[in-house]
């Protein structure tokens, strides 16, 4: 059944969506940004982090993803796949956390209390920060929404995705741990 799901999703023409519901939906135009972005990373490139205040306040500084296995989500609050994935991420979180995986969610929307108004109406837990145009300077968002980017314990990239991870997906990241 899921493999069937995966299929249906990946089959549907450029520009049709379904939204959080299920209902088809038109893709909205990229930004203007969105035309000049960057493709995914490529496995096994390194993955410069730079420093981010987080949305709880606290700051997220590179060296806290030294030596470790990491996550990097873009996301977006009216981007119906990333509502889809962000559960996922908040459950990944959880259970892998005290494993030592960290995780960065990077919202994209544009404004900051946005972002912060959707984490906390979903209850989301995860370390989350507002892309800022300096963040975006040092680590621009690839191309596409969402994104899930795994950096591995000696800075570069495992593995890169674009577009909604579904929950089997999701729960995989965690072999990343060993």
């Amino acid at each position: 059944m899921k493999a069937r799901r995966r299929q249906l999703m990946l089959a549907l023409p450029a520009g049709l969506a379904t939204a959080a519901d299920g209902l088809p939906v038109l893709a909205q135009s990229p930004p203007p940004s969105e035309a000049v972005a960057p493709a995914l990373p490529a496995v096994g490139s390194p993955l410069r982090l730079p420093a981010v205040t987080l949305v709880d306040g606290s700051t997220f500084v590179p060296a806290q993803a030294d030596g470790q296995i990491t996550v990097l989500y873009w996301w977006a609050s009216t981007c119906p796949f990333c509502a889809l994935q962000s559960p996922e991420m908040q459950k990944l979180w959880t259970v892998a956390r005290p494993r030592g995986l960290r995780l960065l969610a990077l919202s994209v929307d544009r404004r900051p209390e946005d972002a912060t108004a959707y984490l906390q109406k979903k209850g989301y837990t995860f370390p989350a920060a507002w892309v800022t145009p300096e963040f975006q300077r040092v680590l621009p968002k690839p191309r596409g929404l969402p994104i899930t980017v795994v950096r591995g314990r000696d800075g570069r990239v495992l593995q890169a995705e674009k577009g909604q991870m579904f929950a089997e997906d999701v729960e995989q990241l965690v072999r990343w741990l060993g």
